[in-house]
């Protein structure tokens, strides 16, 4: 598999995982390193595994529903590091507020020890005017 299908593969993992409301399969996504940073739409950023962690945690423990689908998927890679940029649509059911939307998301993946690793994700939301979610909240697509 050659490096942009594996960058793929890894982002697709991430999406199960965050589907799933795995912490373990989100966690083998990361490279669990200090200097990992995240931001999820509307947190100030999280720097080092041990708060991202907690903040999955967070959100998995108060999410009793999430689909969510990349579109508009696109990867640029140089040697060792690989930025995927895409749109998130998503359907998410947390303390009994449905939400959907879409959010503008940037993955940072790096190659460490031989594998490619997350280092960084960042989503922003997109406002309701400039993108409409067709994603489907039966899961019939």
């Amino acid at each position: 598999m050659d490096d942009e299908a594996q960058v793929l593969a890894l982002n697709a993992s991430f999406y199960d995982a965050f589907e799933a409301l795995d912490h373990d399969a989100m966690a083998a996504c990361w490279s669990r390193r200090p200097s990992d940073t995240c931001v999820h739409p509307g947190w100030a950023p999280l720097h080092g595994w041990s708060s991202i962690r907690q903040s999955w945690r967070t959100i998995f423990a108060n999410t009793a529903y999430m689909r969510v689908r990349p579109v508009d998927v696109s990867v640029r890679l140089d040697d060792d590091l690989a930025v995927l940029t895409c749109v998130e649509e998503l359907y998410s059911v947390a303390e009994s507020v449905t939400v959907q939307g879409a959010v503008a998301c940037t993955h940072v993946f790096e190659r460490v020890d031989g594998r490619w690793r997350l280092v960084l994700h960042h989503g922003s939301p997109i406002a309701a005017s400039q993108h409409t979610p067709s994603l489907d909240p039966t899961g019939v697509n």
